[in-house]
């Protein structure tokens, strides 16, 4: 150990820095894999034969499964989903109730993006009428809660929120509704649609698991220098501890 005299406060800083950097590092990791198993899962199931609606209810893992619906959209409790951007465009989400007749359950469908950008000004939607035969995806979050946001009860429709939660709204609305979200094929009662299955892709994952793992490295090389560096210092005389 007379070779090697890094001093305490650098080796208590190397203690407390190094495990939380390596544990950045594999978290990524994590998250990287999450996501590749993610993405494997919509790739199958976009390719499976779509289901009705009351099949939809007996699949045990419902995630990215294509739903035909028949039915017709609530006009009058429109949600609008904000802070979604598009090209670099501000806009929101409609989510509207949809009630599919052959079930009798009430599901919430995302119609897709629209542009706003005159915040004073509401952004402009239409809402078709009568039957429709819909094709749509049930979604799955990547990570936090589909919860609701700043609407309340009462607050009145349609109504701006940073986020939804199903259930809420069909406890509020009284009605039987599933507890999912689904999202709009492209068609005549879509708007802008193309939604990423995630806004991180496992490679960006891996990019910062990289980055931890090097400062973790150089945290170490820079320790193992500086306890060599002054333990020569110290057996040559020069008393430089840190």
């Amino acid at each position: 150990m007379s070779r090697f005299r890094p001093g305490l406060l650098p080796t208590l800083v190397v203690l407390a820095l190094l495990p939380l950097l390596l544990g950045l590092g594999f978290w990524q990791l994590q998250r990287g894999e999450d996501k590749r198993v993610l993405l494997a899962a919509q790739a199958a199931r976009s390719q499976e034969p779509a289901l009705e609606l009351r099949e939809l209810e007996a699949v045990d893992v419902p995630a990215f499964r294509r739903v035909r619906l028949v039915g017709e959209f609530d006009a009058e409790h429109s949600l609008l989903l904000d802070n979604r951007q598009r090209g670099g465009r501000v806009g929101v989400e409609l989510l509207q109730p949809f009630l599919d007749r052959p079930s009798g359950r009430w599901v919430l469908v995302n119609r897709g993006w629209l542009p706003w950008p005159q915040r004073a000004t509401p952004p402009a939607f239409d809402t078709p009428h009568g039957e429709l035969q819909l094709l749509a995806t049930v979604y799955r979050p990547a990570g936090e809660a589909f919860l609701l946001g700043d609407g309340a009860p009462g607050e009145g429709w349609p109504r701006l929120v940073n986020a939804v939660d199903v259930p809420a709204l069909w406890r509020e609305l009284g009605r039987d509704g599933l507890p999912v979200e689904l999202r709009l094929a492209p068609g005549p009662a879509s708007y802008v649609g193309g939604w990423p299955v995630v806004a991180v892709g496992p490679e960006k994952h891996l990019g910062y698991a990289v980055q931890w793992f090097a400062l973790a490295a150089t945290l170490l090389g820079l320790y193992l220098w500086l306890g060599v560096k002054q333990a020569r210092e110290r057996r040559y005389g020069f008393h430089t501890d840190v």
